[in-house]
């Protein structure tokens, strides 16, 4: 058998040696197979199709009708498998009720499989194998192939979610070199905004957006993709929050490479003197308790029955187990009404998003007495992203979320919400959050395990007001097969998931989206080798 695939992996064509040529012809669609899918359908393929081509080839060399060894059987079997007509009805039936039957006995402890496809050929010739025999060996072929496929499935995913974890060398390079420009270079450090421009940041006639990260690239991609599509890029003010790590390198890129008309402001956590343990019991959670650090940093398979988990379920649980949940930076908008006290209204916006329309008409949007615009992820054209509902994000086992939530009910995006700020100091969101997440510390993180959005799913119970998907896409992050069409018309396109457009394993048709607004000229973008793909 010759198995021949294309350079452009398009086209995969599987044929015998004894003269039987384009047997079959696979096209692979070039963009929604992986390499591993199209390597485990390969694998698959060349371990059936050779019992097929034996077969015929028998048929073809020799019409047997009536005979009851096992090379009889398969002389007999071809031509049924081939749909040609003949008088083997009961020997097809003689045969499914072999694997019938070996398929409920126990696989023989002293059953020894072969190598290789052509090792069993030679098995089957010298050792006369019976039909049930071959059957047993067949299943246990099979089923040692699945457990191989499975498992390289699992470590696949396991690869993703620590590639996913990790800070990308070009990133780590840019981030380092702008902190050395910040301590070198006077325009580095220039104040931002300029003083004169002081009184815009707490001016409400401006658009006022809030992103809070500690990656310098994609905030400079959300920044510019912000303003670029803006038909008022002089209303706009982005208030950039970031850890005390990156603050320097943070303020160095926005300080070197102004986006005028547009105004920004960087602030480092530390600058916030109320942020502090005593008033944030996040941030004491998270230096203090050990089940939480040795949850999301610990060894992510110990203790998992990979047996009993499907690979969507293990890779969903990898997901749960990001660093980046125990980071203040990503429960820091539970805070915004402290942190910008003198606003009205702001749009919050994660670091993984890219704005493609103006979004200026988000501040006219009346939410109705409502504290936060979101998009609800319940209903959509696409059934994977836009099916979430409670049971999705919390233990309906533990008698708390049992008694206080409902299972059925629609869950909203983070991302990018639209917030009230007036409306939301009238409330009790920010104590609400607070008190689940001490509940859920109690009960040893059983209630949920999914980062931020679930205590605000909770805290934002009653408080949130639909508006329309077209302002938020999700999952172009986890879902391969998004609608390109979709992609286009969307407002704002969010890469929430693992496959960030930043690292290797970002989807490649989905990335151009992204890579549009990063300026490969810069002179530490190049330094650093951060290419466009």
């Amino acid at each position: 058998m010759q198995l021949h695939v294309s350079p452009s992996m398009r086209s995969i064509t599987i044929s015998s040696n004894n003269g039987f040529i384009d047997l079959m012809k696979i096209k692979v669609a070039a963009r929604h197979i992986s390499y591993r899918t199209l390597f485990h359908t390969i694998l698959i393929l060349a371990f059936l199709l050779p019992f097929v081509f034996i077969l015929t080839a028998l048929v073809t060399l020799e019409g047997v009708n009536k005979c009851s060894s096992f090379d009889c059987l398969g002389r007999r079997l071809g031509p049924r498998l081939l749909g040609r007509v003949d008088d083997s009805g009961r020997l097809v039936k003689d045969f499914y009720k072999i694997l019938n039957q070996v398929n409920t006995e126990e696989i023989p402890d002293d059953l020894k499989l072969p190598d290789s496809f052509d090792q069993l050929v030679s098995e089957m010739k010298n050792n006369q194998y019976d039909a049930k025999t071959f059957a047993f060996m067949l299943r246990a072929m099979m089923e040692k192939l699945e457990r191989e496929i499975r498992e390289s499935k699992f470590a696949e995913l396991m690869n993703k979610h620590f590639a996913a974890s990790s800070i990308p060398k070009g990133i780590h390079c840019l981030s380092l070199r702008l902190t050395d420009e910040y301590s070198s270079n006077a325009h580095a450090r220039r104040q931002l905004p300029s003083p004169e421009l002081l009184p815009v940041l707490s001016n409400n006639s401006y658009h006022h957006f809030v992103l809070s990260t500690d990656n310098i690239l994609a905030a400079a991609v959300v920044v510019a993709s912000a303003v670029q599509s803006s038909l008022e890029p002089e209303k706009i003010v982005f208030h950039i929050i970031t850890d005390k790590k990156t603050y320097a390198g943070m303020h160095s890129w926005f300080a070197l490479n102004p986006i005028s008309p547009a105004i920004v402001e960087v602030k480092g956590v530390h600058q916030f003197d109320w942020l502090t343990r005593e008033n944030v019991p996040v941030l004491e959670a998270v230096e203090n308790h050990n089940g939480i650090r040795n949850y999301y940093h610990g060894n992510h398979v110990a203790g998992a029955n990979l047996s009993d988990t499907t690979p969507r379920t293990f890779a969903s649980k990898l997901q749960a187990r990001s660093p980046k949940y125990i980071s203040l930076l990503n429960h820091l908008r539970i805070y915004l009404p402290e942190l910008f006290p003198n606003l009205d209204k702001v749009v919050f916006l994660d670091d993984d998003v890219v704005i493609q329309r103006d979004l200026s008409p988000l501040w006219e949007i009346d939410l109705r007495g409502k504290v936060n615009g979101a998009v609800e992820t319940c209903k959509g054209e696409d059934e994977w992203v836009m099916s979430k509902r409670f049971r999705n994000y919390f233990n309906f086992s533990h008698p708390l979320i049992m008694k206080h939530l409902d299972p059925d009910e629609c869950a909203w995006a983070y991302g990018m919400n639209i917030f009230d700020l007036r409306a939301w100091r009238k409330t009790n969101i920010r104590e609400k959050y607070h008190s689940w997440l001490k509940e859920n510390l109690k009960s040893n993180l059983t209630m949920w395990k999914l980062g931020t959005l679930p205590p605000a799913l909770i805290a934002f119970k009653g408080h949130v007001h639909p508006i329309d998907p077209s302002w938020h896409m999700l999952g172009l992050g986890y879902q391969s097969k998004t609608n390109i069409d979709n992609v286009k018309r969307a407002a704002v396109i969010h890469y929430n998931g693992q496959s960030k457009p930043w690292l290797q394993i970002g989807f490649e048709h989905l990335r151009p989206f992204w890579t549009k607004y990063v300026n490969y000229s810069n002179d530490f973008v190049r330094n650093c080798h951060i290419l466009e793909s």
